[in-house]
C-alpha cells in the first residue's frame, strides 16, 4: 500500500427528480389546504426558492427511495469521470434518513447499484454528513487504501413532508419551515489520488469538521426529545409516537443564528491559523437553508472584516432547493459543470448543519488535466480550545460576538489586532459561561446569595480598578499623552463606582461590614497583581487589552446578567444598579477603547503587547468568577 501526497475530485454527479416544481405545484404535491397558508407564503418568501424536485408523482405518491436517487447521482458520477463501478474501492454515503431504519444507508446504496465488494461508509447526521463521508474517503485515497472511491449525499424528505403527517396538529412556524423549505436530490462525487487526464479536477487542499454538540442542544430533530420514555421507540406503539408528532422532523428556526455565529467563530479559527485568506479565496459555495439567511451570514463577515467579495459566491438555491447533505455536491456539479472554475483558482465549502450545531468546511484548489504538480499545502492544526469538563459545559445561550469589529479603511496593523483581540473575546467568553455561577445565571437557577456573592467577590476588583489606571496613567510618557488623558478620565470614572455596589448589596439584605470585611478570592488577588505590574512598566499601552476584557464583559454580558437576575430573583432596579450600569455605560468606554486601540497603538510589537494582556487578564478573571464558588 503506497500513501499519496494528494487526493482529487475527478467526476461530478446530480440527480434531481421529476420535473422542477414551483410553489403552487408543491403545494399541491405535498397537499395543502387554507390552513396555514399565510405561513406557507411567509417561509417560501424568506428562503428564496423558486423551483425544486420532489420523487412525488402529481397525487403525492412516491416514486423512488432514497437510495436510488444515490445511485443515479454516482452512476452520473463515474460517468462523468469515464471510469467503471467495478474500479471503486469504497463507497460513503451520508444522508438525513434513509429508506430503512437498518441497514446502513451506505450499504442500501452499494445494493442498489451491485458492483463488487468495497468499503462501505455510512455518515449519519443532517447537511454535513456527506462533507463527513467526504473527509473519511479522501483520507483512505491519501494512505493508499483505494484507488478510487465515489461519495454521495442524497436526500428524500418529500415524503415526511406531505399534509396527512401533519393533519390534527397545530400550525406551528418551525414545522411549516422545514415543509416549505427542504427538498429531493442527489449529488456525488468521484475521488483518485491523481488529477484526471482529460478534464479539470479539484484538489482536496483541507478538510475540516467540528461538532458543538458537547455545549449546544438539539436544534434540527425527529423522533421526540432525548429523554428516557419520551423518544418515538419508547412508546408502546409506533402508530402513538406517529399520532404525537414524534417523527416529524422540527427545526428551532430561532436558534439558527447561534450557529451562524458559530460558523464565524471557525471562519476566523481558519484564517488564523493560516488554511486560507478571504483574498485567497474565488470560489465560494455555502450550504444555506433559505436565501433570508444568506444576508445574516454576509452581515457577520462584513463586521469581522472577513468577508469574500459577493460575486464570489455560487448557489443553486432558488433552482435546485435545499438538498440537505446533498446540496453541497449538487452545488458542485452545476458549478463544475457550466465551467465556473479554472486551473488554479480555490474553492471554499462551507456547511453549517442545524441538527446538533455542527459545522464543515474544505478547501479546493482546480487542477488542468493532467497536471503532476503535487505541490498542495501542507495541512496545519487548527487549534483547539481547552477541555471543559462536562458538568462545567455550557448551556444554550447564544455566543455573545466580540464588542471590537473591523471598520472599512482600517489599517493592516488594526485589522490584525482585532482578529486576534475577537479569538481572546471567543476564548473568554466560553470560560465565563462555563463558570458554575454564570451558568446559573444563563440557565434561570440563579439564587439571592448567588446575587450577593457576586457583588462580594466583584467589590475588591472594583475598588482597585481606579486605582491601577491611575498607575498607569502616572507611567505614561508624553508621547503617549492621548492614552495619559484617557486613562486619568476613566480613573475618576471609576473612583466611586464600588458605591454603587455596596448600596446593591445592602439593598438585597447584605450589609457594609460584611462586603467590606470580605477578602479576595484567588482569581482577585492575581488579577490585581498582574494589572498592577503591568501598570507599574513606562507606557503600559498593552492594558487597553485588560480594558478590552474587562469593559468588553460590561459592554457584552453584564447586562444581560442584570435582566437575568431581575426576572429571575424578582428584584427592582435599584437593586441591580451596579450591573445595570456598567452594561449602558462600558458601551462608551468601550467606543472610547476602540477609538485607542485604532489610534494609538504605534507598532505591531504593541499591538502583540496588548492581545498577550488581554490573554492573561480573560484567564483571571475567569477564574475570579470560578472562585465565586470556592
Amino acid at each position: 500500500m503506497t500513501a499519496f501526497p494528494n487526493v482529487y475530485l475527478t467526476g461530478f454527479g446530480a440527480y434531481l427528480p421529476g420535473e422542477p416544481l414551483d410553489a403552487e405545484q408543491i403545494a399541491q404535491r405535498l397537499g395543502a389546504g387554507a390552513r396555514g397558508a399565510g405561513l406557507r407564503a411567509r417561509v417560501l418568501a424568506a428562503n428564496g426558492i423558486r423551483t425544486r424536485h420532489y420523487a412525488l408523482d402529481e397525487h403525492g405518491s412516491v416514486t423512488m427511495l432514497n437510495e436510488e436517487l444515490a445511485a443515479a447521482a454516482v452512476q452520473e458520477a463515474l460517468k462523468d469521470r469515464d471510469l467503471p463501478l467495478e474500479s471503486v474501492g469504497m463507497l460513503a454515503a451520508g444522508t438525513t434518513q434513509g429508506d430503512l431504519l437498518v441497514p446502513g444507508f451506505g450499504s442500501m446504496v452499494h445494493g442498489r447499484l451491485g458492483g463488487p465488494p468495497m468499503e462501505v461508509l455510512s455518515a449519519g447526521g443532517v447537511c454535513a454528513s456527506s462533507m463527513a463521508a467526504l473527509s473519511a474517503a479522501a483520507r483512505a485515497v491519501r494512505l493508499g487504501e483505494h484507488e478510487a472511491a465515489v461519495v454521495v449525499g442524497s436526500e428524500l424528505v418529500s415524503r415526511s413532508l406531505r399534509q396527512s403527517r401533519y393533519e390534527g396538529d397545530r400550525v406551528s412556524f418551525d414545522a411549516e419551515f422545514l415543509r416549505w423549505t427542504l427538498s429531493d436530490g442527489a449529488g456525488a462525487v468521484v475521488l483518485e489520488p491523481r488529477p484526471r487526464p482529460d478534464g479539470l479536477s479539484l484538489r482536496v487542499d483541507w478538510t475540516h469538521l467540528v461538532s458543538y454538540a458537547g455545549e449546544r442542544p438539539v436544534c434540527m430533530s425527529a423522533g421526540g426529545e432525548p429523554v428516557a420514555g419520551k423518544t418515538w421507540l419508547d412508546g408502546p406503539d409506533v402508530a402513538g409516537a406517529e399520532r404525537a408528532g414524534l417523527v416529524r422532523l422540527r427545526q428551532d428556526v430561532k436558534s439558527l443564528p447561534a450557529l451562524f455565529r458559530l460558523g464565524l467563530r471557525e471562519y476566523m479559527g481558519l484564517v488564523r491559523a493560516g488554511r486560507f485568506t478571504p483574498d485567497g479565496i474565488d470560489h465560494v459555495l455555502c450550504h444555506y437553508s433559505a436565501e433570508h439567511f444568506r444576508g445574516e451570514i454576509f452581515g457577520l463577515l462584513r463586521e469581522a472584516d472577513l468577508m469574500i467579495d459577493e460575486e464570489r459566491w455560487f448557489t443553486n438555491l432558488h433552482t435546485r432547493g435545499n438538498t440537505g447533505a446533498a446540496s453541497i455536491f449538487v452545488m458542485l456539479e452545476e458549478a463544475a459543470r457550466s465551467g465556473r472554475f479554472s486551473p488554479g483558482e480555490r474553492i471554499l465549502l462551507i456547511v453549517p448543519e442545524s441538527g446538533r450545531y455542527s459545522l464543515a468546511f474544505a478547501q479546493l484548489t482546480c487542477v488542468a488535466a493532467g497536471d503532476t504538480d503535487e505541490t498542495a499545502p501542507a495541512p496545519r492544526p487548527v487549534r483547539a480550545a481547552p477541555a471543559v469538563p462536562a458538568a462545567l459545559q455550557p448551556t444554550a445561550v447564544a455566543a455573545t460576538p466580540s464588542p471590537l469589529v473591523a471598520h472599512e479603511g482600517d489599517g493592516e496593523l488594526v485589522r490584525w489586532t482585532v482578529l486576534e483581540l475577537a479569538r481572546v473575546w471567543e476564548d473568554f467568553e466560553r470560560q465565563v459561561r462555563s463558570t458554575p455561577l454564570v451558568r446559573r445565571i444563563d440557565t434561570g437557577t440563579a439564587t439571592l446569595d448567588d446575587y450577593r456573592r457576586l457583588l462580594v467577590h466583584l467589590r475588591q476588583q472594583v475598588v482597585e480598578g481606579g486605582r491601577w489606571i491611575s498607575r498607569a496613567a502616572s507611567n505614561f510618557s508624553v508621547e503617549m499623552f492621548a492614552l495619559r488623558s484617557a486613562a486619568i478620565k476613566h480613573a475618576a470614572e471609576e473612583h466611586r463606582d464600588y458605591q454603587l455596589l455596596e448600596r446593591d448589596f445592602c439593598a438585597v439584605g447584605g450589609t457594609l461590614a460584611e462586603i467590606r470585611g470580605a477578602r479576595k478570592n484567588i482569581g482577585s488577588e492575581a488579577l490585581s497583581a498582574y494589572v498592577f505590574h503591568q501598570a507599574s512598566q513606562p507606557d503600559p499601552v498593552d492594558l487597553l487589552g485588560a480594558m478590552f476584557v474587562i469593559e468588553g464583559l460590561g459592554a457584552g454580558l453584564v447586562l444581560g446578567w442584570a435582566r437575568a437576575l431581575r426576572e429571575q430573583l424578582d428584584l427592582r432596579e435599584d437593586q441591580v444598579s451596579f450591573l445595570g450600569y456598567h452594561g449602558d455605560a462600558d458601551d462608551a468606554h468601550f467606543a472610547e477603547l476602540a477609538h485607542l486601540l485604532r489610534e494609538a497603538v504605534p507598532d505591531r510589537a504593541a499591538a502583540a503587547r496588548v492581545v498577550r494582556t488581554a490573554e492573561v487578564v480573560a484567564r483571571l478573571y475567569a477564574m475570579q468568577l470560578t472562585e465565586v464558588d470556592a
